[in-house]
This record gives structure tokens, C-alpha cells and sequence, in this order.
């Protein structure tokens, strides 16, 4: 059998052979009726574009990259949801890595996207400490996702700060009196979650804050000996409410306040602080704190359009590079996350936690 060539495309399609080259190369240059046209005659013949050919002659990989810390957390989940929809929206692929929470293994992903001239690559970065963003000059646009920064690139992150103010005002607004926070902040997104609640804190001294610095984020298990061992305090000296900086953290503690003998949330409340879906599947609905993080991967997306269209701009000459000369070079776009409160800190009489427990959590993936 012959090969099919993109001028037998051209053909079927009744396009020119530049058209054809836009759909491989160029997708959002045509209009969307076009662009099926083209796609649907490949579909036909069978055409499969030799991807090695197009990189050595200079075309670009129409297809975003995006490299993320882990598969088993539902943040990073709703993140490559909101970004394959915005890719699939202006005639984009997606392609997904995961770096196992190893920072070799993400920069080898970052880099092999860059060698395989992606359109453009996010990367939701392992952000331990003082993190910063790579230093060296990436040859196509970058995005880093659920991170906070003032260097310059282009950064879309969650709120952290006013997660952790949401969930602790949920706290006082409870009635809680002894609230214990745990969780270890090794990570920038749990510090800064910390740092919320500790305004909070210092703006309603009537209420006992006590900060443990422990508790690995990934492993409910941890929750679950901190939570039993708070649970053996006298009555009037343990907490009313366990906040969790995230929600496996949370569902580790639900089950060790129950194994005490105690009752969530007529004991202790419990909370956790990260939105995590995957999470949810315990004995009590967890109340939380849940970053959207569809609209974090569909803003990173748009990040990455905007520097392939300014890049565009300033190759053909519509554009110089003066006219963004006064532009701010950190471009950093914040996600309010929003307060989910359901039966693990509301009295068992409500109506919302009856609504709540029925939640279909796949609307959050």
C-alpha cells in the first residue's frame, strides 16, 4: 500500500497543502470547521504525520506538555482535566507525565518535553522550601502551576493563604474552643496554608490554636495515631475541632477519633484543607477546603496561548519587544478556592449535611 502524504490530505479535503501543514503544526490559525475538515480526510486515508520529520524540518509539536508530581491525588487530577479541555479547545493534544515525586525524574520530563518541541509545557513543581523556578530560559512557553512566586514566568496557583483562613474561620464559626492543627509544612503550600490560620489565630484569641508540627501530608495514618492520642486527653483539655492541612491527613484522624470511642463531629470535628476527591470515601463526609483545580490547568493553558500568540506577534513584526517593556515579567494568576462544609464538622441534624453526603464527588475531577 502506498503512503498517504499530506497532499493526498490536502486533497481528500479540498484544502491547500499550507492548510494541511497548519492543522499538524498551527491548529488555532484555523477556523474550527476547517481544521475537522482536515483532521476528518487524516481519519480517512489513514494519514499518520511523521512526527521526526516535522521536528527536524522546524514545525512544533501541536500538543501541550504537562508534568505532574503524582496520579493519586485529585487536585492534580482536576488540574490535567481543566488543562485538557482548554488545549482540546484551541485544537491542542495533551500529553501527561507523572514525576512520582522525584525532582530528577521532573526535570527529566520537563526537559524531554522541551526536546520534543511541545507547543508548550506545564509543570506543577515539588515545591519544598524555598522553591524557584528553573533558571535557564525554556525554548518554548512554560507554565508552573499550584505555585506561589515573584520571580519572572507565569504562575497559576490556589490560594493557599486564604485556604487556610477559610477552613480555620469555618473552625470558629462551629464554635470550636480547642482547635488543633496538624500536619508537617515542609511544603510552600502547607506553610502558607499555616499561615492563614494563624491570622485567624491572633483574630479570635478567645480560641485556643495549637499548631503540631506533624504528620506526613500523604499518609492517613499518621492522622490516625495523632487523632488517638488526642482523644485520651481529659475532656476539657482536648480539642473540640482537629484541622488536617490536608484532607488524607483528615480522613486518617476521622478514623482514630472513632476507634477512641468518640463521635465526629459531636466529640471533635474534623477538617481537612486540600480538596482532595480521592479522599473522601471515609465513614464521615470530610469537611474541606477545595482549590478548583479545573480552573488551574484551564488558566495555565491560556498562559501558554498567550506566549505563543506574543511570540507570534513579535516574529512577523506586529509586535516589539518595547511594547511590553513596562509589563510586570511575574505573571501570576490566583485561584480563590472555595469552603465544602459537610457532616465531619455539622451537627447530624442539619439539612446541608444530609445534601452534602449525597455529593457526586466526580464533579470535582
Amino acid at each position: 500500500m502506498a503512503k498517504v502524504t499530506i497532499q493526498d490530505v490536502a486533497n481528500e479535503a479540498g484544502v491547500s497543502l499550507g492548510t494541511v501543514s497548519n492543522a499538524l503544526n498551527h491548529p488555532d490559525k484555523l477556523k474550527p470547521s476547517t481544521l475537522d475538515a482536515v483532521r476528518q480526510a487524516m481519519s480517512r486515508l489513514g494519514f499518520m504525520p511523521n512526527q521526526s520529520a516535522r521536528m527536524l524540518a522546524g514545525g512544533r509539536n501541536a500538543s501541550f506538555g504537562l508534568v505532574l508530581p503524582r496520579l493519586d491525588h485529585g487536585f492534580s487530577l482536576q488540574i490535567a482535566n481543566g488543562a485538557h479541555s482548554e488545549a482540546r479547545r484551541h485544537g491542542y493534544g495533551l500529553l501527561i507525565a507523572n514525576a512520582d515525586n522525584d525532582e530528577i525524574l521532573e526535570n527529566n520530563y520537563l526537559r524531554y518535553f522541551m526536546g520534543t518541541q511541545m507547543s508548550g509545557v506545564l509543570v506543577q513543581p515539588m515545591a519544598i522550601g524555598d522553591w524557584r523556578p528553573y533558571s535557564e530560559a525554556f525554548p518554548v512557553p512554560t507554565v508552573y502551576l499550584d505555585i506561589h512566586s515573584d520571580q519572572p514566568g507565569y504562575f497559576v496557583a490556589a490560594d493557599n493563604l486564604a485556604q487556610g483562613q477559610l477552613i480555620a474561620e469555618h473552625a470558629i464559626s462551629c464554635g470550636s474552643q480547642r482547635i488543633a492543627v496538624i500536619g508537617t509544612s515542609e511544603y510552600m503550600q502547607l506553610a502558607l496554608r499555616v499561615k492563614g490560620i494563624e491570622r485567624v489565630a491572633a483574630a479570635n484569641p478567645q480560641a485556643s490554636f495549637e499548631f503540631l508540627d506533624e504528620g506526613e501530608w500523604n499518609l492517613a495514618r499518621d492522622g490516625f495515631m495523632i487523632a488517638q492520642r488526642l482523644a485520651k486527653l481529659p475532656a476539657d483539655r482536648r480539642p473540640d475541632f482537629i484541622l488536617a492541612l490536608t484532607d488524607v491527613l483528615a480522613t486518617g484522624v476521622i478514623a482514630g477519633v472513632q476507634d477512641a470511642g468518640l463521635s465526629v463531629p459531636n466529640d471533635i470535628a474534623v477538617a481537612g484543607c486540600d480538596g482532595n476527591p480521592l479522599a473522601w470515601s471515609g465513614s464521615v463526609p470530610l469537611t474541606t477546603c477545595a482549590p478548583p483545580g479545573y480552573e488551574i490547568g484551564r488558566r495555565g493553558v491560556k498562559f501558554l496561548i498567550d506566549q505563543i500568540e506574543r511570540r507570534r506577534a513579535l516574529a512577523s513584526g506586529e509586535a516589539k519587544p518595547e511594547d511590553f517593556a513596562d509589563e510586570d515579567p511575574c505573571h501570576q494568576t490566583m485561584i480563590r478556592p472555595f469552603l465544602l462544609a459537610r457532616q465531619s464538622t455539622m451537627a447530624k441534624t442539619t439539612h446541608q449535611q444530609s445534601a452534602e453526603a449525597a455529593l457526586n464527588l466526580g464533579t470535582y475531577l
